[in-house]
């Protein structure tokens, strides 16, 4: 059987179309390379919001903790001010309470005297503002054990000294009471006796000091009070009393 020649094709080179085909190539690869490099950016932008949501749940989580971890300690904070305050008006109140068993005790022991006899004395000065007014109200307690037994007589005066216009100044128990006691107040007792009164302070006086006198037949005394221990209710009659 005689062998059969396949026919040959005389084809007219091309480079273009080498050229064409090979671009064709490339552009395949290269479009092959984008989608992997999609793929693969899509996976990662995938892991990158997983961990950035378990972070974000994470640290909202630590927040939530912190806050009440900081509510509890403003809240013990709060707790141990307020045991502070309690205690702290606790010791306040104990400390009147004392200071005013030792003015009992003082006012009792001089009442008694036991050997020492005391003549016409003042024990204390209260004062306490009428309201906003210059008016103010005072309450001064006298005492004797010289006389026991017997009642002396007497009348009360003050004289406030302080600052005015810049200056010191001096009112008079005229001044202080506007002329309707100019005598005084009087007081009668045989053991002790609190003698009230009212006085006025004029606009723009600032006191500083009082000066009580009580005159009687149980003697003269006089004696110089602070103006704010008064008004406090803690002036009380020391021992250099003149008689």
């Amino acid at each position: 059987m005689p062998r059969v020649i396949p026919p040959f094709v005389v084809r007219k080179h091309d480079p273009n179309r080498q050229r064409r085909e090979w671009l064709l190539l490339g552009v395949a690869w290269l479009g092959s390379m984008l989608i992997v490099a999609a793929l693969v950016s899509g996976l990662a932008s995938g892991v990158r919001k997983d961990n950035s949501r378990a972070l974000l749940a994470a640290a909202e989580t630590q927040n939530e903790e912190l806050k009440k971890q900081i509510a509890v300690l403003e809240r013990s904070e709060q707790v141990a001010q307020a045991a502070v305050t309690d205690v702290q008006q606790t010791l306040r109140e104990r400390d009147e309470e004392i200071d005013g068993l030792r003015a009992d005790l003082a006012f009792y022991g001089r009442l008694v005297g036991g050997a020492k006899r005391e003549g016409l004395a003042v024990h204390a000065l209260a004062l306490k503002q009428v309201g906003d007014s210059g008016a103010w109200n005072f309450s001064a307690t006298l005492t004797q054990n010289f006389k026991r037994g017997q009642q002396i007589k007497g009348r009360l005066t003050l004289v406030i000294e302080g600052v005015k216009d810049g200056k010191l100044a001096s009112l008079d128990w005229g001044e202080l009471n506007q002329g309707r006691e100019n005598a005084g107040i009087e007081y009668g007792f045989k053991y002790f006796q609190q003698v009230n009164g009212t006085i006025m302070l004029p606009p723009g006086f600032a006191p500083n000091r009082v000066k009580l006198r009580a005159d009687g037949d149980g003697g003269r005394v006089e004696q110089e009070f602070a103006w704010k221990d008064a008004v406090n209710g803690e002036a009380e009659g020391k021992e250099d009393v003149r008689q």
